[in-house]
């Protein structure tokens, strides 16, 4: 006699409401590490973006969490894929119960006003600053005064290096002011959005990505920041890993980020951390300069890879599902890179020639341009994309760089 039982349904996928902002560069990558963890995936998405074929909820970040929770129903974590969903996502998360960052402590995040005052009020080491209600002359040149020259004036609500100018004396601190305000109108910022002024401090940068659990940090990823101008202009370009600064000095990098992420009130998710380590007086500081609450930006996740190869996206996802990540080492071998393509001068971008020759250079993994041919481009602080990134993978540290070098210097971009 055979003896059958009945089969036994598939368990439920777990399901995750991803919100994505229609100026992205990370919707493809969250979309693929849904797939890998067979997740089903709810997309809310204020544009139209090439999603997968995955049905979209309309949503716009200033929705209210009432009415994205009766459009997509009950879920099992709720993540921002950018920076301009990150507020919507706590409130949305905050309904049922799911665990979340507070709202509050959102948007301290994401306003450099707020989080110099934080820092100021919990002793989190920073720059010394002010902060400009009006762009008016006196006011700028006093501000500037009180942190001392060199200072770095900045819009308050933008991010990578959109709106930030190194200025030497009185009359570039007013200069970058008056441009800075340009850049926040064509923005459609508020008019009446401050400027931060704060002292400039040389040494080198880096920036730590990392994931939030109770307000205990986990780091995923150190960048060293090659590269980086020392003004007027700060846009980033060479960024490695691992970082070879002296193991005493991260450690004190990351606690100085942890402190910075529980000031602002962040308990959980991922942040990613920028610092200059300010050699003054002989003994390295690590300061802040930003912080926010999300993982690295543009495409450069897409150089990490953790145990199992996975990737930095799936490693977010587990964290909101409260499912245990892999083992993360903050030295990864092999090392590895990536070279963000900065617009060289405003103008139409006609073509970028030399992508083969890039791509074939020793160590390079991956070559992206993220700007079509035919569109209108500025350089920063004015403008707020980079033309591509180039990715590398290679032993040592300074391979990956000189592999990143040799790949940029094959391309030859052309803009009218």
């Amino acid at each position: 006699m055979t003896i059958t039982t009945p089969e036994q349904p598939a368990p439920a996928r777990p399901r995750v409401l991803l919100l994505v902002p229609a100026r992205t560069y990370r919707a493809a990558d969250f979309l693929l590490a849904a797939a890998r963890m067979g997740l089903d995936l709810v997309i809310g998405s204020d544009g139209a973006l090439p999603l997968g074929g995955h049905p979209v909820i309309p949503v716009n970040p200033g929705a209210s969490a009432s009415l994205v929770t009766a459009r997509c129903g009950q879920v099992a974590a709720v993540i921002a894929a950018d920076t301009p969903m990150l507020e919507l996502a706590a409130a949305v998360a905050a309904r049922p119960g799911l665990p979340h960052n507070p709202a509050e402590a959102v948007r301290n995040a994401a306003d450099k006003t707020r989080q110099r005052q934080r820092w100021a009020a919990t002793g989190v080491p920073r720059p010394r600053f002010e902060i400009v209600a009006t762009a008016t002359g006196d006011a700028v040149c006093q501000a500037a005064e009180a942190v001392g020259f060199p200072c770095v004036v900045k819009a308050v609500s933008l991010s990578a290096s959109q709106g930030v100018l190194r200025a030497d004396d009185p009359a570039a601190a007013v200069t970058a002011a008056r441009r800075i305000r340009y850049v926040l109108a064509a923005a459609r910022r508020p008019g009446t959005e401050p400027l931060l002024i704060e002292e400039y401090l040389p040494g080198p940068e880096l920036s730590i990505d990392a994931l939030l659990d109770g307000g205990h940090l986990t780091v995923t990823a150190i960048f060293d920041k090659h590269r980086t101008p020392d003004g007027p202009t700060f846009e980033e370009t060479l960024l490695v890993t691992p970082s070879r600064l002296p193991g005493p000095v991260l450690d004190a990098a990351i606690t100085t980020a942890g402190r910075a992420a529980r000031a602002l009130g962040l308990t959980r998710g991922p942040v990613h951390a920028e610092l200059r380590i300010d050699q003054r007086g002989g003994q390295p500081r690590p300061a802040m300069l930003e912080l926010a609450a999300r993982s690295i930006g543009g495409l450069c996740s897409r150089v990490l890879r953790f145990p199992g190869g996975t990737t930095l996206e799936e490693l977010i996802l587990a964290s909101a599902l409260g499912r245990p990540g892999p083992a993360v080492s903050r030295d990864p071998a092999p090392a590895a890179g990536v070279y963000m393509l900065p617009v060289p001068h405003p103008g139409v971008l006609r073509a970028v020639h030399g992508r083969h020759s890039a791509a074939a250079v020793p160590g390079i993994t991956g070559l992206t341009i993220t700007i079509p041919a035919g569109r209108r481009v500025r350089p920063l602080p004015d403008g707020d994309q980079y033309l591509g990134f180039i990715f590398a993978q290679a032993g040592p540290t300074h391979e990956v760089e000189q592999a990143l070098t040799t790949a940029r210097d094959q391309l030859r971009v052309i803009i009218d």
